[in-house]
């Protein structure tokens, strides 16, 4: 695993901590989520019970737009996509009829979609967003420190926006200021403000 540029896993419990530590390396290598990551720090207390982990991700990967992939050319009667690259073309279609209905999106072929002229703007096509990978990349965090965190461990809080996240859990219900108490502390040993 390329070294996070901080990962420390924290506990009273030596033995656990270790293996705590080896966990989350081996599930972050897994889900291949070392090369976003860029700040990690996991606390747990079993005794407590309590598993808390805050980061930073290195960058958030930018939304895909129509202009990312395609060129849009507006004629009188009808308005052309040349798809350049067809990865993202699914979803452009799927974001193409829930816009403007299924009945004004024609595809003749790989490479083209055609919609009637005067339905959309050209640079509001160039700009429409087909897919935001940073969506499941959020969803890969949280599985990823689901996972690490002990069975069992159900009741839970997490955050992640941007480029910070957190996720706490415990067998016990979690009190109101967890937040405070446990995250933010977390972030300050990183050097980062929640």
């Amino acid at each position: 695993m390329p070294p996070l540029n901080y990962f420390v896993v924290e506990s009273p419990d030596s033995v656990g901590r270790e293996a705590y530590e080896r966990i989350a390396a081996d599930v972050l290598q897994d889900l291949d989520l070392v090369k976003v990551i860029d700040r990690l720090h996991i606390f747990v207390d079993p005794k407590v019970p309590i598993f808390a982990a805050a980061g930073l991700l290195r960058h958030m990967p930018r939304a895909i737009r129509v202009g990312d992939f395609a060129n849009v050319n507006s004629g009188e009667k009808e308005i052309v996509l040349d798809i350049g690259d067809e990865t993202y073309l699914a979803p452009l279609l799927r974001v193409l009829w829930a816009r403007y209905g299924k009945e004004n999106v024609d595809q003749p072929d790989r490479f083209t979609v055609v919609l009637p002229a005067g339905l959309a703007g050209e640079e509001e096509l160039d700009r429409l967003v087909v897919a935001d990978p940073g969506e499941s990349l959020h969803k890969d965090v949280i599985y990823a420190l689901q996972y690490i965190a002990p069975e069992g461990f159900k009741v839970r809080r997490q955050y992640i926006r941007d480029e910070k996240f957190y996720y706490v859990a415990s067998e016990d219900t979690l009190p109101g200021d967890i937040v405070e108490k446990v995250v933010a502390p977390l972030f300050t040993k990183m050097g980062v403000t929640l």
